[in-house]
């Protein structure tokens, strides 16, 4: 029996390892074994695709003026450019500063406004119906885009076998930030770095709503009830046979998260999102079928919405009951599981009282990250997660 639960102990411990740390590792060496992608050149003027950019917006009078003039600044000739703005169930004046605004010649711009909110995939959905475009570009109204993004986005389309192309995420966070912006700042930038290495591989598995393209013909129209649209539809097009490429030379930027406790209701509501989208594609857990995405999607994805955040308390209970039994090596995990929990509990109270220790950051925010999935899977059990958003505040404007 010892023997066994010392055999599941070090089981469980390479797992969460592998989940956080070993598979960029393993990604960064496979990578490195193979032979690198031909650097697709930048396309000529005249080779430049028509695109429409989207923006499903709900109550964003604070920013939507200068998410729009942000549009309107981007490097890209305007005659193939087209703006669709939908502002389904807005009740603020978005909808009037929208139209109010003298929008130049040559811009196509439309504002697509129902009284009712059904959600930013049913906006999604409704948008694409107006889409003439090749390729579509999707961006969320609190995010400015890099003046290049557009023409960055378009060169990966170069590529055939690409149906979608991620840009990045980058999170504004200054030096008086708390856990919730220097957590989620270091977050994204470990978070692109494994995206590049997966397009590097072979697919990103999963693109981020703030920025993101696909090609027109590939939409097909999600349920309604999608609750992490751009994880489900990126993933949707993956599963047919197309990559999902990755652009770190486009990206958006936008402030972090107001609070420890916006942070962890943003990704409470994305572990949702996420178990929904896997309890419906399980196709894609196939390997025989998708080979490469498979072991990308299941190492990247599943294991830390599923399977790691339930592991971690039994690797704690397991290594205490080890360590009493025979001391030694366990009793040195757990006086290293001890001291990463404190710290977390540490990086808390300390927040509260207004007196910050960023060496507690790491431990505290990997907590909320992972309890957030708890709240997540009980959200979606009950039933309680609505695929309307709920904005999460964020401390300062994206720049």
């Amino acid at each position: 029996m010892l023997r066994r639960l010392a055999w599941c102990f070090w089981f469980l411990l390479g797992l969460v390892f592998y989940t956080y740390i070993g598979y960029g590792v393993v990604v960064a060496l496979l990578v490195r074994l193979r032979p690198r992608r031909r650097e697709l050149p930048a396309p000529e003027e005249a080779d430049l695709p028509t695109l429409t950019i989207v923006v499903a917006a709900h109550n964003e009078e604070s920013c939507i003026v200068a998410k729009l003039e942000n549009c309107l600044q981007l490097d890209y000739p305007r005659d193939r450019l087209s703006l669709i703005f939908v502002t389904d169930g807005s009740t603020d004046s978005t909808v009037d500063l929208l139209t109010a605004y003298p929008v130049p010649e040559g811009v196509e711009f439309r504002v697509l406004h129902a009284p009712e909110r059904r959600g930013k995939m049913a906006a999604m959905n409704r948008a694409m119906t107006q889409v003439q475009t090749p390729i579509v570009v999707f961006s969320d109204a609190n995010t400015r885009l890099n003046t290049g993004a557009l023409r960055e986005l378009a060169r990966h389309f170069g590529d055939p076998h690409v149906g979608v192309v991620a840009g990045e995420k980058r999170v504004h966070y200054g030096n008086s930030a708390g856990v919730e912006g220097v957590g989620e700042g270091i977050y994204w930038r470990y978070e692109s770095r494994l995206k590049q290495l997966d397009a590097d591989l072979y697919t990103v598995v999963g693109a981020a709503g703030e920025l993101f393209a696909l090609r027109t013909a590939l939409y097909e129209e999600m349920p309604g009830d999608i609750i992490l649209d751009d994880f489900y539809l990126s993933l949707r097009i993956a599963g047919r046979g197309h990559r999902v490429a990755y652009a770190a030379g486009a990206y958006s930027v936008e402030g972090h998260s107001e609070s420890v406790g916006e942070e962890f209701k943003r990704r409470a509501r994305n572990a949702s999102g996420g178990i929904q989208g896997i309890l419906r594609m399980p196709g894609l857990l196939n390997p025989f079928a998708h080979g490469w995405l498979t072991f990308q999607y299941f190492s990247h994805r599943v294991l830390r919405w599923t399977i790691t955040p339930l592991v971690l308390p039994l690797l704690f209970l397991l290594n205490g009951w080890l360590a009493r039994q025979g001391g030694g090596v366990y009793s040195l995990f757990l006086a290293g599981q001890i001291g990463f929990y404190t710290m977390a509990l540490l990086g808390r109270v300390t927040e509260q009282i207004g007196y910050r220790v960023k060496l507690f950051y790491i431990p505290y925010y990997f907590c909320v990250m992972n309890g957030a999935v708890y709240a997540g899977m009980w959200r979606l059990l009950r039933g309680r997660q609505s695929a309307v958003w709920e904005r999460t505040r964020r401390a300062d404007t994206a720049r």
